[in-house]
């Protein structure tokens, strides 16, 4: 059963999610402090199935080089209510004889989170190495390039889409492209073999979505690849461009504004997607933001406040990841010499024997973000406010489109989040606020606090709010009727 902050256990109320949590252990949410409004309850969480569309994703990637195992976390998959799931395909682990396809392993995981109500995006990703010049099994690695070693690539990814295309409608071709340890995926290469893969992909599912790129950073890849594409008359076949990243301050959207603008320069119309981020739960020694002291109160802050950071950009974002990864195998990051390399980033931690130990207080608070952010809030351009805070503030204001109800997201910009939770006071004006009956929500707790009426004000000019509890965690302000709320009672 989940875990109530002390500080919230006299009001949580359980009643009508006991169902999602069943079985669940979870570690203690750290509560925040400082806070004296009176309390409403806690934001209930929406399935996946309950909510009709979203702009998020969860990772569950690697499972094709069995760092993570998805029979032991698939039960919390639809609660979290993120409603597209990231899955690595695997040559390699398809196809580990010449010309046999092994696809239980994978209609397992894809006709389970079908039936969870969450839609698999598959990546065409990594070599096989049981064909001369199949390329590489990892991360950094090379392209196929051998002609026996194409033919069979196109075979295999020609199988893989009809086998789901039922079921699986976005694919993205392979990972990090631009990573490039060993000089083998050139940015010509990577043109020639997106073409021939997405080529296939409109001709077997003309309506299929087609992914390029999941690039590691270097938006110069990107700027050729683009270029590469428009001289060969093949722009029309990339829908979308995902990118990758983890920064030490969450917020930090900036490669957003340098592929528009590549995007831009090459007249491109396709759209673009955060693919892959988010942070580890402990210190850990590798992997994208090692050697940084982190616990799970703060890998709880840094992922919602990334998660909010690209919805006030309009970017659908995929978290990353559910389970912690086990990296025991060869690859540039850790397994080749049989030592055992945790990735911490999930927000399920796990046993040595990769089962599932406890939720994370990341978990919830994702849920919480999936619950409210779907797709019937649309972002307000120039959301102009003003605060007597001391410190930077981060904000965007949202609006539902069938009553005009909205939200606000805000929190102090401090980089990276602090492990403490105290809150600071400061009002805050919102020149295009438009609030009949607001509340203030902890997104970290899920907690939902009443907002006297002394301590907001409405006017034609605009919302006012006095001494609004702020600290470097996300904060909303929102129409009680936008929410869920579970009862006051236990």
């Amino acid at each position: 059963m989940r875990l109530i902050p002390r500080s919230a256990r006299r009001y949580a109320a359980l009643a009508g999610v006991a169902l999602l949590f069943a079985g669940l252990e979870a570690q203690e949410i750290a509560p925040t402090t400082g806070i004296s409004l009176p309390v409403l309850g806690q934001v209930a969480p929406r399935a996946a199935k309950e909510i009709t569309s979203s702009p998020w994703s969860i990772g569950a990637e690697t499972i094709d080089r069995d760092f993570t195992v998805y029979a032991n976390f698939k039960k919390h998959l639809g609660p979290l209510g993120a409603k597209g799931v990231r899955l690595q395909a695997g040559w390699a682990k398809c196809e580990k004889v010449k010309g046999v396809y092994s696809w239980d392993w994978l209609d397992a995981i894809v006709n389970d989170a079908v039936a969870q109500g969450v839609l698999p995006w598959i990546e065409f990703n990594y070599g096989n190495t049981i064909y001369p010049g199949g390329g590489d099994t990892g991360l950094g690695g090379g392209f196929p390039s051998s002609p026996e070693a194409l033919a069979a690539w196109d075979k295999w990814c020609r199988a893989l889409v009809e086998r789901y295309k039922d079921r699986v409608s976005e694919w993205e071709v392979w990972n990090e492209p631009d990573i490039n340890h060993a000089g083998t995926a050139p940015v010509g290469a990577y043109v020639d073999l997106y073409i021939r893969t997405a080529t296939m992909v409109r001709e077997v599912q003309p309506k299929g979505r087609l992914w390029a790129l999941a690039l590691a950073g270097n938006i110069d890849y990107a700027d050729k690849f683009l270029a590469g594409m428009k001289a060969k008359g093949k722009l029309d076949l990339i829908d979308e461009i995902t990118f990758h990243g983890y920064p030490r301050n969450p917020d930090d959207t900036t490669p957003v504004d340098k592929l528009r603008a590549v995007i831009a320069k090459h007249g491109g119309t396709m759209s673009i997607r955060q693919g892959e981020t988010g942070a580890p739960s402990k210190f850990q020694e590798n992997f994208a933001l090692s050697k940084i002291t982190f616990t799970e109160t703060t890998h709880a802050k840094w992922d919602i406040r990334r998660l909010l950071a690209h919805r006030a950009k309009d970017v659908p974002m995929n978290l990353f990841t559910l389970s912690d990864m086990h990296y025991t195998q060869a690859s540039n990051q850790g397994g080749a010499d049989g030592v055992l390399r945790m990735n911490y980033k999930g927000l399920l931690g796990t046993n040595p024997d990769q089962t599932v130990s406890h939720v994370k207080p990341a978990y919830y608070a994702a849920q919480t973000v999936f619950a409210i952010f779907d797709d019937s809030l649309a972002r307000m351009p120039d959301y102009a406010s003003a605060s007597t805070a001391l410190r930077a503030l981060t904000l965007s204001g949202y609006r539902r489109a069938t009553d005009g109800a909205q939200v606000v997201a805000f929190w102090f910009a401090d980089a990276p989040p602090a492990d403490a939770n105290g809150v600071s006071l400061a009002d805050l004006t919102l020149k295009a606020g438009r609030f009949s009956d607001p509340v203030l929500v902890d997104v970290r707790t899920s907690t939902v606090y009443a907002l006297p009426k002394g301590s907001w004000s409405q006017s034609t000019s605009g919302t006012v709010f006095r001494a609004l509890p702020v600290y470097d965690s996300p904060m909303l302000i929102a129409e009680r009727a936008v929410l869920r709320i579970t009862s006051a009672t236990r």
